[in-house]
């Protein structure tokens, strides 16, 4: 099977739960299951990508279903935080987080942290968390300090990240805006625990489904794993997935996905207002098909590694947007480099107003052309 890059681009956004079929998964478990990870870093980008999916949902629906604990926010890969299934948390850390962790001694060596300290703390949390205890990041430093454990500087930040990636806390709602943490069992109990080839095929098989077609680097990119797990994992999913040609070489995607109709982009095409940090970009090394090059510093500006929101126009990134939030309203800055007609804008505006219901206000759009 060869594919064109508009068959290519109409795949990934049905893939990526932003235009297609109605059978999709339309609450926050069900969109994370579908993922099996989804980028949280910022926590706000997070909580719009999941509200991007769920037309109608409000700010506040997405959060009561993280205290729910539907999902939880841990680092499973690339030494990075996302959402994932609560049952699925425990086996991600240890098995798509294990490249991260060796690289830990190389990386308290540069800040000069102690492996020994590293280690109490571990503890330290560990017991100041037990009995459902949750803490504010700021309270969990201060169990470390009080511990006589050094907190300076980059310190509180690695030995937070360390506990999580030995599988002893997780990431907990926020409390107003302070980011709190709990214990990892308590808040995922009965974990699943696959197999090292079955936790491959399934996070294969997660991936592929919601972001194909891709190429197998991609794969490996994503997930942090060595090109022989990449290939590993791509086997255990087995006929799951299907390798098609396109245009921009060979890539893999669902079976079930190419088994279905194929609508042209065109026919996907209501304009996005994409969250920083989305899926749509972060899930791709190669990202020519959906954003001009010369564009990207645009999007992450000087290469930093912060990507900003995006406007997004059958398939392809035409722009980016920031907003004000303020008691009532929300200001929308939006900024294209290619021509949007009357008809777009309008599309553009109703998705903005989307994200005003999200947040419960009201949106003022201000538009502006970006220079060639």
């Amino acid at each position: 099977m060869r594919l064109t890059t508009s068959e290519v681009l109409a795949l990934r956004l049905s893939a990526l739960l932003l235009a297609g079929s109605a059978e999709r998964p339309t609450t926050v478990a069900g969109i994370t299951e579908w993922f099996g990870a989804m980028q949280a870093q910022d926590l706000g980008n997070g909580l719009w990508s999941f509200g991007v999916r769920m037309p109608g949902a409000t700010e506040a629906e997405v959060t009561a279903a993280l205290e729910r604990r539907e999902v939880l926010r841990t680092w499973p890969m690339r030494g990075t935080v996302h959402f994932v299934p609560p049952r699925d948390a425990r086996w991600m850390v240890e098995i798509l987080g294990a490249r991260p962790l060796a690289q830990a001694a190389s990386r308290r060596a540069q800040i000069g942290l102690e492996a020994d300290d590293a280690e109490r703390a571990v503890e330290v949390l560990g017991s100041a968390l037990s009995g459902g205890v949750r803490l504010t990041r700021a309270q969990c430093i201060a169990a470390l300090a009080d511990a006589g454990i050094a907190v300076a500087g980059q310190h509180g930040y690695h030995l937070l990240w360390f506990a999580s990636q030995r599988g002893v806390v997780c990431i907990a709602p926020n409390v107003g805006t302070e980011q709190t943490f709990a214990l990892l069992d308590d808040w995922a109990p009965d974990p699943h625990r696959p197999d090292r080839d079955e936790a491959l095929g399934i996070i294969a098989l997660r991936f592929f489904r919601s972001h194909g077609p891709a190429p197998r680097s991609d794969f490996a990119r994503w997930t942090g794993l060595t090109a022989a797990d990449a290939r590993a994992g791509i086997a255990a999913a087995g006929e799951a997935l299907a390798p098609v040609g396109t245009e921009h070489g060979e890539m893999i995607a669902a079976a079930a996905a190419l088994d279905a109709p194929r609508p042209e982009v065109a026919d996907l095409g209501r304009p996005l207002v994409l969250p920083g940090f989305d899926e749509y970009l972060l899930g791709y090394g190669d990202r020519a098909l959906i954003l001009d090059q010369g564009r990207l510093n645009d999007v992450v500006p000087g290469g930093n590694g912060v990507f900003r929101s995006t406007l997004v126009r059958r398939g392809r990134v035409v722009g980016i947007w920031t907003r004000t939030l303020r008691t009532r309203t929300c200001a929308i800055q939006a900024n294209t480099w290619e021509r949007v007609g009357a008809a777009d804008r309008a599309g553009f505006e109703r998705a903005f107003g989307q994200y005003g219901s999200f947040r419960g206000r009201t949106v003022e759009v201000t538009w502006d052309r970006m220079a060639s």
